[in-house]
């Protein structure tokens, strides 16, 4: 059956989309004609050279050097794009600069709103600048910063971009260790600290961790303290440059150092649920072109609009947000739990502020939906036009809900890309309609496609995630890994020569999407294979049920054990009553396949320090595999499972 209709584009909205005036100006200046989204995305997958080269001309790229082709003919991943050409992301920034918005609205748990003018964002990115110019930090040369979400972080990434410094991040609720062995690999001169951070209403010195993490970096030269928690002073046996003295030492006017195309920008990081963290290289050209095809397109960011996504520091999607200052919008940035007082605080942060558009995560939409708040009868919504979620799939029941409790008239970008990219891969389309459970289409110069175990292109089945093409934000390389090989091993060894994501993908009779979780946790059940996001998505239909986690085991001699385990909510107990309706659902809502073989309760489960579920160290620690543990915002979690492993001895 086909999904239900939630949400049509009106004429106008069509019309004055983003979308629609790049269509008609492709029809000016390329002569080519497109009636429908798909065949635009086609065209743009087919003539990937000339998509991109218009991309550089309707955003009027600034070059300082032209470019001599825009795309060579290596093969992924050593394809090369715009060689010869010079430019800078953060000039295309503050080009937007105006006296009539603020370029940043703040607020956290500690701080009322606030906002950032153009003209103080420029000031104090110009001060910085002036600041590690001094200090000898040249183009190419790392700054690493240990911050929350505060405009201080946003000034340090746009003083790091304008003279080409490389920028990498970490947030301050990240342990020692995992701090270490991600800035370790990059060898940053500069380290940019808060002086802690708060959350969920308590406040977190960090200035001990501060300490450890200079010690463990010798290539370290100066240390820069944000007093976020302590105003007035920092503790004086932290070896630091001050950063309000920094803001209040006489600074030239803000430069922009022209870069060539393929210049890093900054450095990502894997989870690293399989080793060392790998650190992900993007570059000045490839991400400026990206975020201003998706922000412009797929979100229809206008000038002026007031643009939101829950974050921190240590997610793509907090680089990715300042992409929409690219679009001359004001940027919302919020740091604290999205949970603190209760799950209303960002609704009501959304009525304050104006916000037209809201994004978040799926399993934030799910809180809400779960603890019953409905934000459309407390807050005034009026100016919302979308809501996004990314993160993980997000399950039709919660598409329903933002409709039936949100906001029945808003326009829902459920979108899924990667820290790969730094962007989507598949998102919103405001020429079509919003399906209940579906993303609305592929991005525009992703050649995106579900291969079958033979690499054949499948339609309206469940296949491997697969990218044929090269895009400009695809990683120009992992830091340390000059043979390419750890960036072969990730992406290129079961289609040579093509992406393949990691993700299960089925692409709808609609030129929908339904992405069904990570592939390389996939449930190979008696043969059929799984989506975990089934599983999931049956399991929060259940009340009582807060959380849960599911894998796998592939047994010798051919059977296989699969156990499912829940976070009960505070209160409950898992009794056999709740283990029988967890079964009865799965067994109704898809198939007696996704019944598991046991149900065990647990208290907490392990996440990325990103806030992505992980199945796969659970399953490695059931196998008796090492795991990194590093990569797991909450270790201890893991502890239950060595201590069933144990008992269990699959």
């Amino acid at each position: 059956m086909e999904p239900a209709v939630l949400w049509t584009p009106s004429a106008e909205w069509k019309e004055h989309s983003n979308l629609s005036y790049y269509a008609k100006w492709l029809g000016i200046h390329y002569d080519v004609s497109v009636h429908n989204y798909k065949a635009l995305w086609e065209w743009s997958v087919q003539h990937v050279d000339l998509f991109w080269k218009s991309i550089t001309e309707h955003f009027d790229i600034i070059w300082h050097n032209p470019y001599s082709i825009v795309i060579s003919d290596d093969a992924m991943p050593h394809t090369k794009w715009f060689e010869g050409g010079t430019l800078n992301y953060a000039e295309h920034v503050f080009r937007n600069a105006n006296s009539e918005y603020p370029a940043i609205i703040f607020q956290s748990e500690q701080q009322a709103l606030t906002s950032v003018s153009w003209e103080m964002l420029k000031n104090d990115t110009a001060a910085l600048q002036t600041y590690l110019i001094a200090q000898g930090i040249k183009p190419g040369d790392r700054i690493a910063g240990y911050l929350p979400n505060i405009p201080e972080a946003s000034v340090a990434l746009l003083a790091s971009m304008a003279i080409g410094a490389v920028w990498s991040s970490c947030s301050p609720d990240f342990g020692v260790e995992s701090v270490i062995e991600r800035f370790k690999q990059i060898e940053p001169r500069i380290l940019i600290a808060a002086d802690g951070y708060s959350y969920n209403g308590k406040t977190f010195s960090r200035l001990d961790a501060v300490k450890q993490i200079k010690t463990a970096l010798p290539s370290v030269e100066k240390v820069i303290i944000i007093p976020y928690l302590d105003k007035v002073s920092i503790e004086e046996n932290v070896e630091a440059e001050k950063w309000n003295d920094i803001m209040q030492t006489a600074f030239n006017e803000l430069t922009f150092m022209p870069l060539p195309f393929e210049h890093p920008v900054w450095i990502l990081y894997s989870s690293g649920t399989t080793g060392v963290p790998k650190a992900i290289t993007h570059s000045h050209g490839g991400v400026l072109l990206e975020h201003y095809k998706y922000l412009w397109f797929h979100n229809d960011i206008k000038p002026c609009e007031i643009f939101f996504w829950f974050t921190t520091t240590g997610w793509m999607m907090w680089n990715y947000l300042h992409g929409a200052l690219l679009a001359g919008a004001t940027i919302v940035l919020y740091d604290g739990s999205p949970g603190y007082p209760d799950l209303n605080v960002l609704w009501k942060l959304a009525e304050q502020t104006g916000l037209h558009h809201f994004g978040t995560s799926a399993p934030y939409i799910m809180a809400c939906k779960k603890a019953g708040i409905r934000p459309r009868e407390s807050y005034d919504l009026s100016a919302l036009r979308s809501i996004s979620s990314t993160g993980s799939p997000l399950p039709p029941e919660g598409f329903d809900y933002v409709y039936e409790n949100i906001k029945k008239d808003v326009w829902l970008c459920s979108m899924s890309g990667g820290t790969d990219v730094c962007t989507a891969f598949v998102g919103g389309v405001p020429w079509r309609n919003v399906y209940e459970g579906e993303i609305q289409g592929r991005a525009l110069g992703c050649s995106m496609y579900a291969f079958d175990e033979e690499g054949n292109a499948v339609s309206d089945e469940v296949g491997e995630m697969v990218i044929t093409k090269p895009m400009p934000s695809m990683p120009v390389y992992f830091w340390n890994d000059p043979d390419f090989e750890k960036y072969t091993a990730s992406y290129f060894e079961t289609y040579p020569g093509i992406w393949r994501h990691g993700d299960w993908l089925k692409i709808t009779p609609r030129d929908g999407v339904v992405i069904l979780g990570r592939s390389d946790a996939t449930l190979n059940r008696q043969g059929v294979r799984i989506g975990t996001a089934e599983i999931y998505r049956a399991v929060d239909k259940i009340d009582k049920v807060k959380d849960s986690l599911i894998v796998n085991i592939e047994l010798t001699g051919g059977g296989d054990y699969m156990p499912l385990f829940v976070v009960m909510k505070d209160g409950i107990l898992l009794d056999e009553e709740i283990k029988l309706l967890i079964k009865a659902t799965l067994r109704t809502t898809y198939s007696p396949r996704h019944v598991p073989d046991e149900i065990i309760e647990v208290k907490d489960l392990p996440y990325t320090i990103s806030g992505k579920k992980m199945e796969m160290p659970v399953k490695k620690i059931l196998m008796g595999k090492p795991v990194n543990e590093g990569a797991v915002k909450n270790p201890e979690s893991l502890e239950f499972f060595k201590r069933f492993a144990e008992v269990k001895k699959i």
